[in-house]
């Protein structure tokens, strides 16, 4: 499969408001192809989001190449969509349908012709009676499903998620993997999801990314994610050796994520 996302070599440096230079990614190298659920697993402070941003276009890398199909990528674009963590994303004054209609009807498509593609998006996700309602109305979980519809109807060429079901209870997290891996299965769009949780990443993705502990962070390893559904529950043989394995590489990465957090209070 063709690679749909390339980071060659990318640095992101920021400058603090002492003048100080902190390099959150150095070195980021990764291809995403094209149909694939890519999970992009590390702790906290690595610089998960950093990447995302980049390419969803909000930042700038300060070194490397960064493309989706071949073209360089130099802003926010209509072939990158982003689901957030929470749901402020959403319009409050408009309902679910209309919050789905925003961007086609920002891209002049008629208005018979946008509602049909709205309620379609909104019944594969599982919300088309609940169309009409209001944000206000709609629970945490069916939020997060109008936000992935949106996107959906946008036909971006990748799907960028940052740690997007974080704020839902566990249970309702658990609904939303289910029905994120079944949408993923019936459209096959290709999907970033940023996480620190090695389970969600083993029943989401095609393939895991883990990230060095930062600064300076880089990816340290991919694991193929070769189960298919049955496989995908957290009680199966085969899901209990891969996990075994993205712990064995991502537990080093936490503690050190640890000892410099405690080093660094020390020193203050």
């Amino acid at each position: 499969m063709s690679a749909v996302i390339s980071m060659n070599d990318l640095e992101k440096r920021f400058r603090s408001r002492l003048g100080e230079d902190h390099v959150a990614v150095d070195g980021f190298t990764l291809e995403i192809a094209s149909g694939e659920f890519f999970c992009l697993l590390g702790p906290s402070g690595c610089g998960k989001s950093t990447v995302l941003s980049l390419v969803a276009g909000f930042e700038p890398p300060t070194r490397g190449r960064l493309a989706i199909d071949g073209v360089p990528i130099t802003g926010p674009g209509a072939d990158r969509a982003v689901v957030f963590q929470g749901d402020d994303s959403l319009f409050n004054w408009l309902t679910a349908r209309q919050n789905v209609e925003f961007g086609l009807r920002v891209a002049g498509m008629a208005a018979a012709a946008r509602r049909e593609r709205a309620l379609h998006f909104l019944d594969l996700v599982g919300l088309r009676n609940q169309a009409e309602r209001y944000p206000s109305e709609l629970s945490g979980g069916m939020k997060q499903r109008v936000q992935i519809a949106r996107v959906l109807a946008n036909e971006p060429k990748i799907m960028l998620m940052d740690e997007p079901f974080g704020a839902l209870d566990a249970q309702t997290r658990l609904l939303m993997q289910e029905q994120l891996a079944a949408i993923w299965r019936r459209t096959r769009i290709s999907i970033l999801f940023i996480t620190h949780d090695i389970d969600e990443a083993i029943t989401l993705g095609t393939r895991i990314g883990i990230m060095r502990a930062g600064p300076r962070a880089s990816l340290k390893a991919t694991v193929d994610v070769d189960l298919d559904v049955a496989q995908r529950q957290r009680t199966d043989p085969a899901f209990v050796r891969i996990y075994g394995r993205v712990y064995d590489l991502i537990r080093d990465e936490v503690l050190k994520s640890v000892d410099r957090g405690m080093s660094s209070g020390a020193a203050a």
